[in-house]
C-alpha cells in the first residue's frame, strides 16, 4: 500500500492471503515434495502487529526482488498481472534490485540480457504510475515521494560480457547499476560459491572490477566463492555489496558468507542483504526468528551501517498449491542437472510467516519488537543500501 496509508493500528492477516501453504521437505536430492502439517509450515499463523510509524518516511530497499515471477522457470517476459502491480503498489517498498541478466553461453546470455532489459522498460512504460527505473539516488527519492516501486537493473553473472569490457559501458547506458561477478560456478571473472576449487579473482576479473569502479557500477558478491569474494573486496576501490546471502556462523550453507568476508566487506564500507531462502536454518521451513538471527549476527559482526535485506523473492506472495510444488520440483531438478543448484533448493523458497507484500514492514516491526532502535531498523530496511548507492553510483 502507499506510504500515506501506513498508520498505527493492529490487524491480522493470513500468511498467504488466506491460501494454504503446504511446505516441501527433504534434501535437494530427496524424493517427491511432501506437504507438512500447518503447524509446522506456519500456514495457519496469523499476522498480528503494530505498524511502525517511521515506515512511511523511510527509504525501503530490497536488494534482490522483483514485482513479477521469481525463482521459477521462464520467468522473464511474462506481462505483470494486475495482482502483481497491486502488490508492488501496496508493498511500501521504495526500490528493488531486479535481475535482468541472461544465462547460457556468452552471446546467448548477451541477447537474453538485452531482451530482459527491454522487458522491464516496457513494463515501466505500461505502468508509469506504479513503476519507475532507478538510475541514481535522486531517483530513489522520486520513487518514494510518488509512491512508486523503483526498479534497479542488476546482473547475477558476468558471462554476457565475454571478454569485452566495453559491454560494461553499454549496460551502464542501459541503466544497469549492480553486477554480481559470478553465479554459483566458474566464469571468466572468478569462481562461484559452488565451485569446489574455490579459485580467486582472475586477471580479467580484476579488470572487470576496476572498470565497474570507474563506471560507478556496484560490485555484488552474493553468489561469489570464498576466495573470489576476498579478492574482489581487496581489489575494489569502492565499497562492495553482498546483495542476498546469510551468515555461515548461524547456519553453514555454501550460499552464505563467513565472518571473515563479512568483516572485510564492512571494513571497506559495504553492505550485506540477508535473504529469505530455506538456507537460514537446518531443517523445516524458515521462520522469521531465523531471519532475525542472521540479521542480528550480521549486525554484531559488521556493525549497524552494513546490514540490509535482499529477500531473493517476488513481492507477490507465493501460493504453495500443488501446481507450485510441481513447478518447484521441475525448477530445482533443472538447476541440479545444470550443476548450479545449491543444497535445499527443493524446499519452498520463502518464509511462510513473511509471505506477504508488506513483508518489509513486518520485518521492521519484528526487529523493533526484539529491542532494536528505530534508527537501526531504518538502516536495515533500506537506509544502508541508499548510503552505499550514494557512495558508489556517484
Amino acid at each position: 500500500m502507499d506510504g500515506g496509508d501506513w498508520t498505527r493500528r493492529r490487524f491480522a492477516k493470513t500468511a498467504a492471503l488466506g491460501a494454504t501453504l503446504p511446505t516441501v521437505v527433504g534434501a535437494c536430492s530427496g524424493g517427491e515434495p511432501e506437504p507438512v502439517d500447518e503447524a509446522r509450515s506456519g500456514s495457519a499463523t496469523t499476522f498480528e502487529r503494530v505498524e511502525w510509524d517511521g515506515y512511511p518516511s523511510s527509504l525501503v530497499i530490497d536488494a534482490l526482488a522483483s514485482p513479477g515471477p521469481f525463482n521459477v522457470r521462464d520467468r522473464m517476459g511474462r506481462p505483470l498481472t494486475p495482482e502483481m502491480i497491486d502488490n508492488a503498489r501496496r508493498s511500501g517498498i521504495t526500490a528493488v534490485n531486479v535481475t535482468v541478466s541472461g544465462s547460457g553461453e556468452t552471446e546467448q546470455a548477451f541477447q537474453a540480457t538485452v531482451r530482459a532489459l527491454g522487458y522491464f522498460d516496457r513494463e515501466v512504460a505500461e505502468h508509469p504510475d506504479v513503476l519507475m527505473k532507478v538510475r541514481s539516488v535522486s531517483d530513489l527519492r522520486v520513487a518514494k515521494d510518488g509512491g512508486r516501486l523503483g526498479l534497479i537493473m542488476g546482473f547475477q553473472d558476468t558471462v554476457m560480457l565475454g571478454s569485452d569490457l566495453s559491454r560494461l559501458d553499454l549496460f551502464k547506458t542501459f541503466g544497469v547499476r549492480i553486477i554480481q561477478l559470478t553465479y554459483n560456478l566458474r566464469n571468466r571473472v572468478g569462481d562461484g560459491c559452488l565451485q569446489p576449487e574455490n579459485g580467486g579473482l582472475t586477471a580479467f576479473g580484476r579488470e572487470v572490477v576496476s572498470h565497474m569502479n570507474d563506471l560507478g557500477i556496484l560490485v555484488d558478491l552474493g553468489h561469489v566463492g570464498v576466495q573470489t569474494t576476498a579478492d574482489a573486496i581487496g581489489a575494489s576501490r569502492t565499497p562492495v555489496a553482498i546483495t542476498h546471502s546469510g551468515c555461515r556462523a548461524v547456519y553453514d550453507h555454501p550460499r552464505s558468507k563467513r565472518d571473515e568476508e563479512l568483516r572485510a566487506m564492512a571494513d571497506r564500507g559495504g553492505v550485506i542483504g540477508i535473504y529469505m531462502m530455506p538456507f537460514l536454518n537446518a531443517e523445516g521451513p524458515a521462520q522469521p526468528e531465523h531471519l532475525y538471527r542472521h540479521v542480528e549476527h550480521a549486525l554484531q559482526v559488521c556493525g549497524e551501517d552494513h546490514v540490509g535485506i535482499g529477500s531473493d523473492l517476488s513481492i507477490t506472495p507465493t501460493v504453495a498449491d500443488q501446481a507450485y510444488l510441481d513447478e518447484l520440483r521441475a525448477f530445482a531438478d533443472e538447476r541440479q542437472r545444470l550443476g548450479i543448484g545449491a543444497p535445499r533448493e527443493h524446499e519452498v523458497l520463502f518464509i511462510p510467516d513473511l509471505n506477504h507484500p508488506e513483508r518489509m514492514g513486518m520485518i521492521a516491526d519484528g526487529l523493533l519488537a526484539r529491542g532494536h532502535s528505530e534508527s537501526v531498523v531504518e538502516k536495515v530496511i533500506g537506509g544502508n543500501w541508499a548510503r552505499l548507492f550514494e557512495e558508489v553510483w556517484t
